[in-house]
């Protein structure tokens, strides 16, 4: 062994010595976690092809090899989704892009129960709650794709304990602060649905959080109005550009508004039972079999073990009674704009009020009273076993969507380089997710080879990039290709799933097309 390798060695075992037991619960438990990332080459996420593309387009804007620098261009004023997709595609200039996101998506994984045990640590709280989260990870946001909500959770968990030691930590203020204003701003670059929470969170933390100065003296509380206020005023500057935009208004049109902002003919709500009812499945529904919803109701019914313990055994209180609440008040304004808003503001925002279903749990797992220590050293073990629950069912759905995907990345290389994809998907699903994993397949043969498809998520004002010109025409929605003939003229490329090409082109196929491959269930057909 070189003497470089043997000091390594001999610093890095007396650290692990140091490790206790409980430090390897946590370990064990976040390498359970993130492992179903690890099972598949492509992740079973609906809008994960658009996101990757977009990035792709992002790191690769100035590549003449591709369509990207004649079609796209950056998109200059704010916008919310700017964190994950820079993030990704600064991380892509070390790793392939998959992977690159692969290891962001860890991040966020492990960052989900790490900031909430951050967070409960800051308010005086066992930790060993935070463990309860890790099932909440994945579910519907997830398996939707909606990654910039997803990853601005654990931000928003920093950013709240960050708060509250701005104004209790007197001697750090100053450095409390600053990481305060940095978080904050983060959550909207991320976005904006979970900068929301965070308008009624901090406020609810300023009011009930005290400072050793005592109630009165509001100075203590300057620092972390401050630490607010270049969020808040970036907030205010997105706001009004997003709003002040003339609207569109096409009435029953797909991704259009259908009034006014805020009128009814514009807001589609959910009945109260219809948001009950769908809660629990909304935290895990990403397998046919349902067997990933297990640890969701497992992960509940251990906090509920957790305060049936503090109330039988008794338990160390150290904070006030008004303190003592603060993380139930956090979690009943989750439950709030979970009930409380609707489920879109067409035109604006989309599925809106189930997102907040991840937030909301994740705080109400982390209300579990303080315990004594020697049962508080036992529970650690029992977020262990869960998180152990949650990987294995989803480490084997992914294994098998990974079988199943695989011919969809195969067929790329029978496509052209700078294709335009035209996406005929006429059979979204899968058939070991629930969930329409290739409305966006024709996204992947478009990253692969350098081109576009007919649709993109650089139509939505969200996005950092922008088309240069006039899009690519095509038809009103992405779930429903059928009126796609008298758009084919703007493209080369024709991905075709849940019918036979020939039901489409018809005798065209032998003269004006081909079929330049066909792998498992997709077609891709080619313009001669």
């Amino acid at each position: 062994m070189q003497p470089k390798q043997r000091r390594s060695a001999a610093f890095v075992t007396p650290a692990l010595l140091r490790l206790t037991p409980t430090h390897w619960a946590w370990i064990v438990a976040l390498l359970c976690g993130v492992a179903p990332l690890f099972a598949t080459q492509a992740l079973p996420l609906v809008d994960l092809p658009q996101h990757l593309h977009l990035i792709s387009v992002l790191h690769r804007l100035d590549d003449l090899s591709t369509l990207f620098p004649d079609v796209f261009e950056r998109r200059v004023q704010l916008t919310p989704y700017l964190g994950y997709y820079y993030v990704v595609s600064w991380l892509n200039w070390l790793l392939p892009l998959e992977l690159a996101n692969r290891l962001f998506l860890a991040a966020y994984v492990a960052g989900l129960p790490l900031s909430l045990a951050f967070l409960l640590k800051t308010l005086k709280r066992p930790t060993w709650p935070a463990l309860l989260s890790i099932p909440f990870a994945y579910g519907d946001s997830f398996a939707w794709g909606f990654l910039n909500y997803c990853t601005a959770l654990p931000l928003a968990f920093l950013t709240c304990a960050f708060f509250v030691r701005t104004i209790e930590d007197a001697p750090r203020r100053r450095n409390w602060a600053i990481a305060l204003g940095a978080a904050l701003v983060s959550v909207l670059l991320f976005h904006v649905q979970v900068f929301a929470w965070l308008g009624v969170a901090l406020p609810f933390l300023l009011l009930t959080t005290p400072a050793p100065e005592g109630v009165k003296h509001w100075r203590s509380r300057v620092p972390a109005i401050l630490g607010v206020l270049p969020g808040v005023l970036l907030f205010i500057a997105w706001i009004g550009l997003r709003v002040g935009e003339p609207a569109e208004i096409a009435p029953g049109q797909p991704w259009k508004s259908w009034g006014p902002m805020l009128s009814k003919e514009n807001l589609a709500w959910k009945t109260f039972d219809q948001n009950r009812d769908e809660f629990l499945p909304t935290l895990g529904n990403m397998l046919p079999d349902g067997s990933d919803q297990l640890a969701v109701k497992v992960a509940f019914a251990l906090a509920v073990l957790g305060v049936v313990l503090a109330l039988a055994t008794g338990r160390d209180q150290k904070d006030g009674v008004v303190a003592r609440w603060r993380i139930v008040g956090l979690a009943g304004l989750g439950v709030l704009l979970y009930f409380a808003l609707p489920f879109d503001i067409r035109g604006y925002m989309y599925y809106l009020n189930t997102r907040y279903a991840h937030l909301a749990a994740a705080l109400i797992v982390a209300c579990v009273p303080p315990l004594k220590k020697e049962w508080t050293d036992r529970t650690v073990w029992l977020g262990v076993a869960l998180a152990a629950l949650t990987a294995w069912p989803l480490w084997k759905g992914f294994k098998e969507f990974d079988a199943e995907s695989k011919p969809l990345a195969e067929l790329a290389a029978d496509a052209a380089a700078k294709p335009r994809v035209m996406g005929l998907v006429f059979a979204p699903g899968s058939r070991v997710m629930t969930h329409p994993v290739y409305l966006h397949a024709s996204t992947v043969i478009a990253r692969e080879r350098g081109g576009l498809t007919n649709f993109s998520f650089a139509l939505t004002p969200h996005s950092p990039l922008k088309y240069r010109g006039e899009p690519p025409p095509t038809f009103p929605s992405e779930w429903d290709p059928r009126p796609w003939s008298q758009y084919a003229s703007s493209y080369d490329h024709f991905l075709v799933r849940g019918v036979h090409p020939s039901q489409l082109f018809g005798a065209r196929l032998d003269s004006d097309f081909f079929i330049a491959g066909q792998r498992g269930d997709f077609f891709l057909v080619r313009r001669r």
